[in-house]
């Protein structure tokens, strides 16, 4: 970063820019957080953005260009088609706005490399959403691994059999595209391919299938992968959006020489299975970890965006940034290009930024 950000005293002003699905955790995160404040929002469906703003009482754009010199504002959430989001977290920068984007924050690596260093050379935050890794039942496994609970790692497994209809698919022309969204793995699978580094450690090579069996997209639609972790455990990955009828599982499990967990439920919500060699107090907590959400998405959004705050406050460390973003889209790549080429590639596949 060229110079450290100077801390927000006030409220931090956030714009958003992409009315879509996800944008709804978003207005409900940013609504219920104190000393955040909605002043914009943008999208190229000029009725999509004049139903949200009318809902939140704010001024609609159809250009992020516009909204920008139009309204002041501290910070830009990028909720748009993920192809987009360096295009659109790079002009947010450049106009000296923090950024936060959904995941995954690219997907290519020169393009996730160009926004963080944009970020980087203005001076400014970059957020990257992963808002899973807030959900109370992954806080407890993140502390067991921090504790040493399991003692040496075995193996790790995510398992995400999700349902998305082709209906789901023909709402948006980009869903399922190469150049804009990925597939299963990319879109579905993001957060779940982040917690397996976050909790396991980095990954030293990958082997990976993937198939597009019953959805009218470009990308796949299911996927499976094979991972050696550079401490020398395994991890599998399974995803599809095949499911029948509903989503079904989004689950990681991890087993050590001294401790097994599961976290399932659709959306890592819940504790499965917790058995531990030795006695610790957060053992007391695993009953009331378990979530029920209303959506795959839980929680996190909230909680995400407390953290956000607390660093434009100059009070707290990004959880994620868009260096802790790029690993995670690093190993997704890293599947993809194993499932194409057919060989088993090792992490990183080229040099960090």
């Amino acid at each position: 970063m060229s110079a450290k950000p100077k801390p927000i005293t006030g409220d931090v002003r956030v714009a958003l820019v992409g009315c879509g699905r996800i944008s709804r955790n978003h207005l409900d995160a940013i609504a219920r957080t104190e000393g955040l404040t909605l002043v914009s929002v943008a999208d190229t469906d000029r009725t999509r953005a004049e139903a949200v703003g009318a809902e939140q009482g704010v001024p609609t754009f159809v250009a992020l260009d516009e909204m920008l010199e139009a309204v002041p504002s501290d910070l830009v959430a990028v909720c748009t088609p993920s192809g987009l989001h360096p295009e659109h977290g790079i002009v947010a920068a450049r106009r000296g706005r923090h950024v936060l984007t959904e995941k995954p924050m690219a997907i290519s690596l020169e393009a996730a490399d160009e926004l963080v260093q944009a970020c980087d050379a203005a001076g400014v935050h970059l957020f990257v959403v992963k808002q899973n890794r807030l959900n109370p039942p992954i806080q407890l496994l993140k502390r067991a691994v921090d504790k040493g609970r399991f003692g040496r790692l075995y193996m790790a497994n995510v398992t995400v059999r999700w349902t998305r209809p082709q209906e789901y698919y023909d709402a948006e022309p980009w869903r399922g595209t190469w150049e804009f969204d990925g597939g299963a793995i990319m879109n579905q699978a993001s957060h779940y391919v982040d917690l397996m580094q976050w909790l396991v450690g980095p990954v030293e090579t990958v082997m990976a299938k993937t198939a597009t069996q019953a959805r009218r997209i470009e990308a796949e639609d299911s996927g499976v992968a094979v991972m050696r972790f550079r401490s020398g455990a395994l991890g599998v990955l399974e995803v599809n959006v095949l499911t029948y009828p509903r989503n079904l599982e989004g689950s990681i499990t991890l087993l050590g020489e001294k401790g097994s967990v599961k976290i399932g439920g659709t959306a890592v919500n819940r504790v499965d299975h917790w058995a531990f060699a030795d006695y610790d107090d957060d053992d007391k907590l695993v009953d009331a970890a378990s979530t029920n959400p209303p959506t795959v998405y839980g929680f996190g959004h909230e909680g995400y965006y407390r953290n956000v705050l607390a660093v434009l406050r100059g009070e707290a460390k990004p959880d994620t940034d868009g260096r802790a973003g790029r690993k995670s889209l690093e190993l997704i790549l890293g599947i993809y290009e194993s499932a194409k080429t057919g060989r088993e590639v090792p992490i990183p596949m080229r040099t960090r930024v």
